[in-house]
């Protein structure tokens, strides 16, 4: 069977595909678009099962089309979503499809001569040369309301009560559309996605025969779950994103690392270009010693240097080692601000103007007024603290009050302040 079909089977990732496509893909070379929505100027980890997709066709020789949804973006996919989406101009559009554009390019290759190399493509550049009337006229008759009303998505909208708009009514002629075209000016003849796409998607195959009298295959992927049930990609403070000011690389890291045994094994298939006999490995050592969590350091190496590099992951390593084992001063200022910040975020901070900490000579008169009740009480209370051996200032223990502060500031502004086993301050000179 195909390498390709087979590598999405072993890894977890095909879910439903039309018959055909397996025997078209043994013909030899052939190219299948992805789409990805520009409804933020970033991918985030939900889009990696699409782009890991579009990666392993690449990578079995076929080539693929990155599509973004230009045009697409500006109505919504009315798919598993229970109310329309708020519409994006022009201009916020074209920034989300450039950064999005520069991040897919770390996992497809755009480069060099080969035949199968990635394209991107935008589908705003040839739908905004149509105008409604010719839209509806030479597209809109050749699917009916009863073929687009059967689909999944639009009879849940409108059984839930909330009803759908016809401009999100519209998605699936113009995402048909968007096969159709690539079919026919680019020879791409495969449409992969999520399985909340299959309808959009079947609908692009039968337009393709309609209007093209043309042959055209779909694959879907499974939309990923944790296995307790909550939602993939999302903790606490938000998406997980690829984009390192949205979420830093440490905190990208740490989201791998604390994933669940069970999750893990699956994760690491879909994630990571690692072989079926490396991961095969690693679970059996994993079996052996779940303590060491080895399954979770590996995929969140893997991705963490495959999304933003390395020397990320390095620091990453680094960060965490900081924050959950021991570490001195020179550990800290190893540490890059943002990864620095991410470590410690949700930790309070205090600050002081560079004039009031240039007065300061001792450590105890940190303390004092100026940061009065936001660490210590009083100065009686950080002294008795100091004494007690209970207080470190950039990971170095203090146990005299009246020793000179001549710590260096951490980037240049702050000091990382330890007031017992767990409670951290930041202090930054502005």
């Amino acid at each position: 069977m195909n390498s390709f079909i087979e590598e999405l089977k072993w890894r977890g990732m095909l879910q439903d595909m039309t018959p055909e496509i397996v025997e078209h893909l043994d013909k030899g070379m052939a190219s299948a678009y992805l789409g990805f929505d520009p409804t933020a100027d970033s991918l985030h980890i939900g889009h990696l099962v699409g782009v890991m997709t579009l990666l392993h066709f690449q990578r079995a020789g076929h080539k693929p089309f990155a599509l973004v949804g230009g045009a697409t973006g500006m109505i919504g996919d009315p798919s598993f979503k229970s109310a329309e989406r708020n519409l994006l101009d022009k201009a916020t559009l074209d920034h989300n499809v450039a950064c999005i554009q520069n991040q897919l390019s770390k996992f497809l290759d755009f480069s060099g001569d080969s035949g199968n190399k990635a394209e991107l493509v935008n589908n705003y550049d040839w739908m905004s040369q149509f105008s409604f009337l010719e839209f509806i006229r030479d597209v809109g008759k050749h699917i009916t309301v009863n073929y687009m009303m059967s689909k999944d998505s639009v009879k849940r909208r409108l059984e839930d009560g909330n009803g759908l708009s016809f401009t999100e009514f519209s998605y699936q002629l113009i995402q048909g559309y968007d096969f159709y075209h690539l079919w026919k000016n680019k020879n791409c003849t495969v449409q992969l996605g999520g399985s909340d796409q299959w309808g959009n998607i079947v609908t692009g195959t039968e337009l393709i025969r309609r209007m093209g009298g043309g042959s055209a295959y779909a694959l879907t992927v499974p939309l990923i779950t944790k296995a307790d049930g909550s939602k993939f990609g999302k903790t606490e403070s938000g998406s997980v994103w690829l984009d390192p000011e949205k979420t830093s690389p440490y905190a990208f890291y740490q989201f791998w690392l604390n994933v669940s045994d069970e999750d893990a094994s699956k994760y690491i298939r879909i994630f990571t270009v690692l072989s079926q006999e490396e991961i095969e490995a690693l679970e059996a050592q994993h079996g052996e010693a779940p303590h060491l969590r080895m399954l979770q350091k590996e995929i969140a190496k893997q991705v963490t240097t495959m999304v933003h590099s390395s020397e990320d992951y390095e620091m990453a390593v680094k960060a965490s080692e900081i924050l959950f084992g021991k570490s001195s001063t020179e550990d800290l200022a190893s540490l890059d601000e943002r990864t620095f910040l991410a470590v410690f975020e949700g930790v309070p901070q205090v600050q002081l103007s560079s004039s009031e900490y240039s007065e300061i000579d001792q450590v105890l008169e940190l303390f004092g007024e100026k940061t009065q009740g936001q660490i210590f009480s009083s100065k009686g209370e950080a002294r008795k603290m100091i004494q007690g051996g209970g207080l470190s200032i950039n990971k170095e223990k203090v146990n005299d009050p009246n020793a000179p502060l001549n710590f260096d500031l951490l980037q240049g502004k702050y000091l990382l302040i330890q007031k017992g086993k767990k409670n951290y301050f930041i202090l930054e000179v502005k």
